[in-house]
């Protein structure tokens, strides 16, 4: 194992190459680790929280700012196409010019977008800066990994990385909450406003804080084909899986935009081997503890994300419960998250990742098993006890996977492994979402006319039927206004026996992929090049 050679810079007259082992010792606040750590977890808990919390604004926003439903599906499309498309590419930049000024700029833009939101007054500029929250969020999200990669020595990295999780499950899982109460008590303004604050308090601490800790022999220069070709190849795979649904998986359009990822891959693919400085060398693959990283975080995302989709909708539309209680009845998923992912960056510094990895898929395979047992009239406590043991198994894969992607990259490469593992979780989760929402389609289509029939309701034209479907699978009942009390109790309760098989369903096919997501766990082992960072410190 190569350990590379870095340099401390904390301003452009403040330059010192530290020697092979690292930087030198941290003096006070600036380089300190654990204070590191809290600042970068201060900015990363903005881009988290946003991925949920804005959800729960949208009603509120379209009737506000009298927006159509494309509209409001696109607040939430454009931000994850611009976040998902440029994290790699982000990544690099922070090799390139340093993970500390990547993150504050990302900090800063991430803060003046989320304002600029929230005195927007029309659906056209929500959605601009909603694009620009997300290219900001890329910078920060990559740099903020790079950042504890190079400051914490390997015996402590797991635990950082614990808890840098632990802050990004709470922030997700907990954003329903905080956006529910905002959005009820305030307005949905407040729901961006909330991240000025947050943001100025990032950049103050990161201010007096951080320090880069820049290989080397980080690159000098950029791929800007190899930018264009991955970019172009991941917005055409992102948009088809968003737009699957709406277009149809069997559509010549969806299969257009998914065969133009696989050629803008396989370009990028050829090009990366022919240039000087490539901006992800191919080598990096040949890691197998790092491709199965990758991978792990694709399934983890795929099962974790697609199956809270519907978990979501089943709190809301079939039990009635308001956004804020939804949040709530989810608090097991994060309490165990927060817990977990400590004690899982403890345990994968004593143990190595793999049998924590292999567990905490297992104990997703059983949650979603669990799940998929769920019925209409499920009490909390049941809820409780698969939800928590979801949480649990997350926490170690979160971290573990993580950690392997990141501590098995060159120094030089910490920004570009960053965004390869945050380039995962989107990706995996926007196919866990597409996937899991075709596997519910296709069930409710199948059932929807046979369960109505058999409640002896009144036929429905074909057209008629479409729009109930797609009422049902999201666990609403299609009742008219006019209907009678009997007629519409009836249909309720078909609408959700219906939604409840379709998400039986999609949560036995996403433990599926959890179990797959086992074995994969199996390929991992201890970052190689982990004790490329810091060497010393306030630890």
């Amino acid at each position: 194992m190569t350990s590379q050679t870095t340099v401390n810079k904390t301003g452009p007259a403040d330059e010192a190459p530290g020697g092979p082992s690292g930087p030198a010792p941290a003096k006070g606040l600036r380089g300190h680790p654990w204070y590191t750590l809290i600042t970068v977890a201060v900015g990363v808990m903005m881009v988290a929280l946003d991925g949920t919390i804005v959800a729960i604004a949208n009603p509120a926003i379209q009737k506000d700012l009298g927006a159509t439903f494309a509209d409001v599906q696109w607040i939430t499309n454009a931000y994850f196409l611009a976040l998902a498309v440029t994290l790699i590419t982000a990544g690099k930049l922070g090799d390139r010019f340093g993970h500390r000024q990547t993150f504050l700029i990302g900090v800063a833009g991430f803060a003046a977008s989320s304002g600029a939101i929230g005195l927007s007054d029309s659906i056209a500029l929500v959605i601009v800066f909603r694009v620009f929250q997300g290219l900001f969020g890329a910078l920060l999200m990559p740099a903020a990994l790079g950042l504890l990669r190079a400051t914490f020595p390997a015996d402590k990295l797991n635990m950082a990385i614990g808890i840098w999780g632990m802050v990004i499950g709470a922030s997700t899982a907990g954003g329903p909450i905080l956006g529910g109460v905002l959005v009820e008590h305030v307005n949905w303004q407040s729901v961006f406003f909330i991240n000025v604050p947050v943001g100025i308090l990032a950049v103050l601490l990161g201010l007096v804080i951080l320090t880069d800790h820049r290989a080397a022999n980080a690159p000098r220069s950029f791929d800007l084909l190899g930018i264009g070709l991955l970019s172009g190849a991941m917005f055409c795979l992102v948009w088809a899986l968003i737009k699957a649904p709406e277009w149809g998986w069997g559509a010549a359009l969806t299969w257009s935009f998914l065969g133009i990822a696989v050629l803008g891959f396989a370009l990028f693919a050829f090009w990366e081997n022919r240039v000087r400085e490539p901006l992800i060398p191919l080598a990096l693959f040949r890691s197998v503890p790092l491709s199965a990283g990758v991978v792990l975080m694709v399934l983890m995302a795929i099962a974790f994300m697609g199956g809270l989709f519907f978990v979501t909708f089943y709190l809301q539309n079939v039990h009635g419960m308001s956004p804020v209680d939804a949040g709530l009845h989810l608090l097991p998923l994060t309490g165990m998250m927060i817990v977990g992912s400590p004690l899982a960056g403890w345990l994968i510094g004593k143990t190595g990742p793999r049998v924590p990895l292999a567990g905490g898929m297992a104990f997703t395979a059983v949650a979603m098993f669990g799940i998929s047992t769920l019925e209409t009239d499920t009490g909390s406590g049941i809820m409780s006890i698969w939800f928590g043991l979801l949480g649990l198994g997350l926490a170690p894969v979160m971290v573990g996977a993580t950690e392997v992607i990141v501590g098995n990259a060159p120094m030089e490469l910490s920004g570009v492994a960053g965004g390869l593992q945050q380039a995962a979780m989107q990706i995996g989760g926007s196919l866990g979402t597409a996937v899991l929402g075709a596997v519910m389609a296709s069930k409710v289509d199948s059932d929807l006319p046979g369960n109505w029939a058999g409640a002896g309701l009144p036929k429905l034209a074909p057209e008629q039927l479409d729009q109930a479907a797609e009422a049902v699978q999201v666990g609403a009942a299609p009742v008219a206004p006019d209907t009678p009390p009997e007629v519409a109790a009836k249909i309720t309760e078909v609408a959700h026996d219906t939604f409840i098989s379709g998400m039986s369903l999609a949560s036995l096919v996403a433990a599926g992929v959890a179990v797959v997501a086992v074995f994969v766990a199996f390929l991992t082992k201890r970052g190689a090049n982990a004790e490329a960072g810091a060497g010393v410190g306030h630890i």
